[in-house]
């Protein structure tokens, strides 16, 4: 069943939310530490005075509700999706995944970008992953990347899309990955901006890894040991993060905060790549539907399955990897390309992990040439 969705939180929630910034007890700081220990307090406080007395959710409801929203049950799970048919004669299904620590939110400034270009243009279906924004949760274990591609092609295909291309970065490269796996007579074309830190490709008996392959597991391996400690706790002990960040606004947002900031190509000043109104946003979402538990056990669950591929598991469907300069650890092309067909690469000049967010019209135009070679 399908039906609209509108964007709506009680008065209520939000002034409790602003009692609870009030109330904040701040932490001490050393001097002139910066964000060196993590997320800088003079910034949190300046950041979180702007959400008491400035931002505005109800402005973020009307620019969600002024795209079509609607909610799916399928498998007893409640799926929200925004769904934007493009304007051109002949349009791509493409479904677009988020990720951790971002939501659909992400994406909005692709919309125009990928709808109105009368060359190709896209319908776009934009959801929400299980446990993340509006979207149902699981209450059961086994909710991982792969489990939420299922959802996502029985999406499509209720959506009437026989047919389709998937796009996603973080957790949204996984899922999409694992959707063109599993159901590669329905997907024409997979369009990634990461690579699941969990991925290995199958290797023969006794087959060596290249030198820069080798170089790039210590380069992932030293990142991991000063940037990770979030990765660890989120994949182990979810919960007892969880209640601290469920129960305080201000620590919800730092700890959402620091990796916008660590992940983004923004020269040390991270206003200068997001508003405060972007970053807040996001925060106040995860604050309002109370999914930072259940969006961080992904991380649980894809440790317990990682996409680690068989002999015969190989996508041979056309790949597009849009290489940002500020991503997180990305292997090299050849090891990539022992997974996936890779038909489109490209190096871009700037940007980081939160592609959609700061560098839209590159990541958009990388999206609509790469479908655009596949002559469809």
């Amino acid at each position: 069943m399908i039906r609209p969705f509108s964007a709506s939180i009680s008065e209520e929630i939000l002034d409790d939310l602003k009692n609870r910034i009030k109330n904040t007890r701040w932490p001490d700081e050393i001097t002139n530490s910066n964000w060196m220990y993590g997320t800088n307090l003079s910034f949190m406080k300046e950041l979180s005075n702007y959400w008491l007395y400035e931002f505005n959710w109800r402005k973020v409801e009307a620019e969600i509700n002024s795209f079509p929203n609607f909610m799916a049950t399928i498998d007893g799970y409640d799926i929200h999706f925004i769904h934007v048919k493009g304007k051109g004669e002949k349009n791509i299904p493409l479904i677009i995944t988020h990720g951790w620590p971002g939501s659909f939110l992400e994406m909005l400034k692709l919309i125009p970008m990928l709808t109105n270009d009368e060359e190709i243009s896209f319908d776009l279906v934009i959801p929400s992953v299980i446990g993340f924004g509006y979207s149902g949760k699981s209450q059961v274990e086994g909710c991982n990347s792969e489990f939420v591609a299922h959802l996502w092609h029985k999406l499509m295909m209720k959506l009437g899309y026989e047919k389709y291309g998937a796009q996603g970065g973080d957790i949204g490269s996984g899922v999409s990955s694992w959707l063109t796996l599993k159901y590669p007579l329905n997907l024409i074309g997979l369009h990634l901006n990461y690579i699941s830190g969990s991925y290995k490709p199958f290797l023969k008996d006794g087959e060596q890894l290249t030198g820069e392959v080798v170089a790039f597991q210590k380069y992932a391996s030293d990142w991991a040991t000063k940037e990770a400690a979030y990765s660890f706790i989120q994949s182990t002990k979810p919960i007892t993060l969880a209640f601290g960040l469920n129960d305080s606004p201000v620590g919800l947002c730092a700890w959402i905060i620091e990796k916008f900031n660590s992940w983004s190509d923004n020269n040390g000043e991270i206003n200068s790549i997001f508003t405060k109104d972007e970053l807040l946003a996001n925060v106040t979402l995860y604050w309002m539907t109370q999914t930072i538990h259940s969006s961080i056990r992904m991380y649980n669950e894809n440790s317990k399955y990682p996409l680690q591929l068989g002999e015969n598991d190989y996508i041979k469907t056309p790949v597009a990897f849009a290489k940002f300069p500020k991503e997180l650890p990305t292997p090299p092309r050849s090891y990539i390309e022992k997974g996936f067909n890779i038909t489109h690469w490209t190096e871009m000049p700037a940007g980081g992990h939160f592609a959609a967010m700061e560098k839209p019209d590159l990541l958009a135009k990388d999206i609509k040439d790469f479908f655009k070679e596949l002559a469809i």
